[in-house]
């Protein structure tokens, strides 16, 4: 099989196609490198089925041309971060919907099936937990830039499930919840490779708002088993799937836990979010998924513990100051 990787060169992305071509597929990447790094790919390049471009999705006559050579596409590029999107919102906007409806067109013209990249900021400020596919989205509002990209990648979602259900591209949605994993950066707002780094270098810790906002963070080499189990069913296409873990942390735990886990002696430090990000942040209080659906159709359930990503995130970080 063929796969062509949008926003390859990214955390995500290198991952997936390192998992690809380790089970005997092809691998085309396209990536501009406005968020992802050739240092996520670098060691594939001498691999003769995989392939880099460095150009941007928007390009259409090169898109066509991979779009028709693949056999499956994941559409991972969008506008990452937290930091990213509030600084930068038109970027945000236009990057994930413009460049979503390109890839959907596209693909439409050969029917080749397309993974969308979803998030679970979609769920906004929904208090009802776990998060389940099917229910409502309660997003803030209008004037608040905190909710653009769960508006933009929402708008993604309604695409690719109209363009199955009106001209029956197989399309298929993935929500994911907090991925990390080595090479991810803090450079947009990450918090676990931010944490890390922080705590390896002995600087203090910084926790945004009171600590208490929970998160589930899912590996990112679990995350990339569900996107190619998703791939490999045509009764997922037209769906949308939560793909994260269940393990719930405060950020205020998982601060003392980084520091302990990399023995640290770095303090915590509380930054109001109207100091981090802008006046009138708004955050969601929990973010948890329920993931029964996609466990029941393909068997995918999370199996690394907070407590190894954690380990998998500090061990890299080392490697990768020295």
């Amino acid at each position: 099989m063929r796969y062509l990787i949008t926003g390859g060169a990214g955390f995500v992305g290198s991952h997936l196609s390192e998992e690809l071509l380790r089970r005997g597929h092809d691998v085309i990447v396209i990536d501009d490198l406005s968020t992802g790094t050739i240092r996520n790919i670098s060691h594939l390049t001498g691999n003769k089925r995989f392939r880099y471009i460095i150009d941007t999705v928007a390009n259409r006559s090169l898109l066509a041309e991979l779009v028709d050579d693949a056999d499956v596409i994941y559409h991972l590029a969008a506008a990452v971060g937290v930091k990213l999107i509030v600084e930068s919102p038109v970027r945000t906007i236009e990057t994930n919907i413009k460049l979503t409806e390109l890839v959907l067109e596209m693909a439409q013209k050969k029917k080749r099936p397309v993974f969308i990249a979803s998030t679970s900021e979609c769920y906004g400020k929904s208090t009802d937990f776990p998060f389940r596919e099917e229910g409502d989205l309660v997003l803030g509002p209008s004037s608040k830039g905190r909710w653009s990209y769960a508006c933009s990648k929402l708008i993604d979602e309604f695409l690719a499930i109209a363009y199955h259900r009106e001209r029956g591209l197989p399309t298929v949605v993935g929500r994911l919840f907090n991925t990390v994993g080595p090479r991810q950066t803090g450079q947009y707002g990450m918090v676990v490779p931010t944490f890390v780094r922080q705590a390896l270098s002995g600087q203090p810790v910084t926790v945004f708002g009171d600590g208490q906002q929970s998160r589930c963070f899912t590996h990112v080499s679990d995350a990339v088993r569900a996107l190619i189990g998703l791939m490999e069913r045509p009764d997922a296409y037209g769906q949308v799937f939560n793909i994260g873990n269940t393990e719930e942390v405060s950020i205020l735990g998982l601060a003392q836990r980084v520091i302990a886990q990399s023995g640290s002696t770095s303090e915590i430090v509380f930054v109001p979010y109207e100091r981090a990000y802008e006046p009138g942040f708004e955050d969601m209080s929990r973010r948890v998924p329920d993931v029964g659906k996609i466990g029941q159709l393909i068997g995918w359930t999370p199996t690394i513990s907070l407590e190894r990503i954690l380990d998998d995130v500090i061990g890299w970080c080392r490697g990768a100051a020295t």
